[in-house]
């Protein structure tokens, strides 16, 4: 029996997501990553004495956006502190952030069994360097290029229950931030990190055990599995008798494991004070309006859309949700033509596999054309297999489809008449394949029809094809 199976699970999450913006939130230097070590910095961003920040006020846009996503209530007065503490990636040994008036204040996500979850708050704050270990014996490098990137950090309440509820919650933060183009969330990059608060409660207990906190996990089953092992090792140690001690730990992903780095500390070791240097931001209606009227629908509710509204099948919601690109895609195609499931067809089966090696990518033909081709098969002008002929010739070259086809003769001029004469053509010289189709029609009439398709060069109507084909075999 797991000594875990006597307590509850509680976890509650910080989550980092690095902006998108084109400078950081307090200069003007580039807010880019890959840069040489130490090029992506000024005297603001570093600390200098005499140095003055400047508010990025698209970076304030974007922090907001992220709140109307969660159903979080804007402030309308938000004030920036300073967090004091020494740390060799913090040059000016103190973080501009926010802790009494935070932009974003409450709000949800809801996850797919229907459970809640609740935000305490969304801020926007700087984001420190990076140190890069090379081991006790040689040191550490500092790089400050990603000193004073714009951060919004997600303080969940502790309604989480298991590492598979933490890792859907993230996703779904995850998907909705790159949907609305308010993050990228490229984990391996740092731009989208996690901290695990988890503490275990006695089953029946109203009253939480003490909580250790496990730093900058930046992997869905990094999350995962530092859960796991959390929750086991507070279970193990309480079974013997030993007490939890509120702490900071890191995760160690090769060896599985976490290790005690240093005390906990409390709000009040930080001495939060407001930033004498910048003015308290105040936001009207007005911009909430404003920021609201840029916005997209989530991929959660385009989703259920798709579901009811145009009757796809839940896979291919899925997938046509994947990506913002690939939704705003299929529904302008939609727009030209309207057929869902076909153009969802096109697009899962024929376009994606043309991308599929690209992380980003956009599709190599438009979508008024894409919504061309498949009109033209539906309609019968062209096959299936014409179509597909045609598609990669529309990319190849960029002309219009239906200007494309008649220069290259695609289109179908096949009469019943020449149908008709193959058939009997076959018939003739292959009296077996009539035997064969009054026995076991099913078994032979995918043969009938390749010779009426080989010998048409596939512009016959392989439908009005099988309609012929019962009406003279």
């Amino acid at each position: 029996m797991s000594f875990l199976e006597q307590y509850d699970v509680v976890i509650g999450l910080e989550i980092h997501a690095e902006l998108n913006t084109k400078t950081k939130v307090f200069c003007g230097c580039k807010n880019q990553f890959g840069q040489t070590p130490n090029t992506n910095t000024c005297p603001v961003c570093t600390g200098m004495p005499g140095a003055l920040p400047i508010l990025n006020k698209h970076a304030v846009e974007l922090a907001i956006k992220s709140g109307l996503s969660f159903g979080c209530e804007i402030s309308p007065y938000s004030v920036f502190e300073r967090k004091n503490y020494f740390y060799p990636d913090l040059s000016k040994a103190y973080q501009i952030s926010q802790l009494v008036y935070p932009l974003c204040v409450g709000g949800h996500i809801t996850l797919d069994s229907g459970k809640t979850i609740r935000l305490n708050r969304i801020h926007l704050e700087e984001d420190a360097g990076k140190l890069t270990h090379l081991g006790k014996a040689t040191g550490s490098l500092v790089d400050y290029n990603r000193g004073g990137t714009p951060l919004i950090e997600m303080v969940t309440e502790p309604d989480l229950s298991s590492a598979n509820e933490a890792v859907e919650f993230l996703k779904k933060v995850r998907e909705a931030l790159i949907f609305e183009e308010i993050a990228n969330c490229k984990m391996e990059e740092g731009g989208m990190r996690c901290d695990v608060n988890l503490s275990l409660m006695k089953k029946g207990s109203k009253e939480y055990g003490t909580r250790t906190e496990m730093k900058n996990l930046n992997s869905f089953k990094s999350v995962q599995r530092a859960i796991e092992y959390e929750a086991e090792r507070q279970a193990e140690v309480l079974a013997s008798g030993g007490v939890i001690v509120q702490e900071t730990r890191k995760w160690d992903d090769e060896k599985g494991e976490s290790f005690a780095m240093r005390s906990k500390e409390q709000a009040q070791d930080y001495r939060y004070f407001p930033d004498p240097d910048l003015l308290p931001i105040q936001i009207s209606k007005e911009n909430i309006e404003h920021i609201k009227s840029e916005m997209v629908m989530l991929p959660s509710d385009r989703r259920t859309r798709y579901m009811e509204e145009f009757g796809l099948p839940e896979y291919d919601a899925q997938i046509l949700t994947s990506t913002r690109y690939i939704s705003d895609y299929f529904e302008k195609c939609v727009q030209h033509f309207n057929a869902p499931k076909k153009i969802s067809n096109w697009i899962m089966v024929d376009l994606l596999k043309l991308v599929k090696d690209q992380e980003e990518f956009t599709f190599p033909v438009s979508e008024e054309h894409l919504s061309t081709i498949i009109k033209m098969v539906e309609e019968k002008t062209i096959n299936k297999t014409v179509g597909l002929q045609l598609l990669d010739k529309v990319i190849e070259t960029g002309k219009e489809p239906l200007a494309l086809a008649k220069e290259m003769n695609l289109l179908v001029t096949i009469t019943d008449e020449q149908i008709i004469e193959l058939l009997e053509k076959l018939k003739s010289e292959n009296a077996k394949v009539v035997d064969d189709f009054k026995k076991t029609p099913e078994k032979v009439i995918g043969f009938i029809v390749g010779y009426v398709m080989k010998n048409t060069g596939g512009k016959a109507n392989s439908n009005r094809v099988r309609e012929l084909i019962a009406e003279k075999f």
